[in-house]
C-alpha cells in the first residue's frame, strides 16, 4: 500500500466504500480489530450487510489482498479462514486514518453484532410445539457443550410463541442472567402476621 495513491481521494464523503484502497484498509482494519480468523462467507456478509462495501468492490479488494500478501487463506478444523498477515497488520495500523472513521466504526460494529448473533444461535435453541390451549416454547441454553438451562414457556398462540423466541434471541445471555439473578435472590415466603 503506497500513501501516494490516496492524495487525491476524499475519504470523508464515503458512505458505501467503493475505492479499492479504502476497501482494503477497512478489511485489514476490521480483521486486526476483531482479532480472530474469519471465513470468507462471514467477511463478505459483514462487509456488505450494512451497505459498507459493495459486493464487487469487496471481491476485487479480497483478490488483491490475497495476491499482495495482506491476508492469507488458512484451514482450521477443515474450514477456510482469512487471516491477516504481518504485512496486513502493518497496513491496517499505518493507513487506518485514510478510511473514514465512520466506516471503520460501522464495519467493526457490524462484525461484533454478527459474531454475537452467531454465538447466540449456538448457545440457545428453541422448539415450539402446539398444545391444547396454545403453544409451548421449549428453550435450551448451553455453553461449550454444557446444558445450562431448559425451560418451557407457555404462549396462548403461535404468534406470541414466535415473539417470545424473537425476544430471547435478541440477547440470550441477558435472559439467562436475569433468570439466575431471580433464582439466587429468591427468598422463602414468610407470611406477615398482624394482630
Amino acid at each position: 500500500m503506497n500513501n501516494n495513491n490516496y492524495n487525491d481521494f476524499d475519504f470523508s464523503n464515503i458512505n458505501n466504500v467503493t475505492d479499492i484502497y479504502a476497501v482494503k484498509i477497512l478489511l485489514c482494519y476490521f480483521l486486526k480489530k476483531i482479532n480472530r480468523p474469519v471465513t470468507p462467507i462471514q467477511l463478505l456478509e459483514i462487509a456488505t450487510s450494512a451497505n459498507i462495501i459493495n459486493y464487487f468492490s469487496y471481491n476485487h479488494a479480497v483478490d488483491s489482498m490475497l495476491d499482495g500478501g495482506l491476508i492469507s487463506l488458512e484451514k482450521h478444523d477443515g474450514e477456510d479462514y482469512f487471516v491477516l498477515t504481518e504485512k496486513g497488520l502493518d497496513g491496517a495500523e499505518e493507513f487506518k486514518t485514510m478510511a473514514p472513521k465512520t466506516a471503520r466504526e460501522k464495519i467493526l460494529a457490524e462484525g461484533l453484532r454478527y459474531f454475537a448473533k452467531l454465538k447466540n444461535e449456538n448457545t440457545v435453541t428453541f422448539e415450539i410445539r402446539e398444545v391444547e390451549k396454545g403453544c409451548m416454547v421449549h428453550c435450551t441454553c448451553s455453553d461449550n457443550g454444557v446444558k445450562l438451562m431448559e425451560l418451557d414457556i407457555f404462549a396462548p398462540d403461535m404468534e406470541q410463541a414466535e415473539y417470545i423466541v424473537k425476544k430471547i434471541k435478541m440477547n440470550p445471555g441477558y435472559f439467562y442472567s436475569q433468570i439466575m439473578d431471580f433464582v439466587l435472590d429468591n427468598t422463602e415466603y414468610v407470611p406477615e402476621v398482624k394482630d
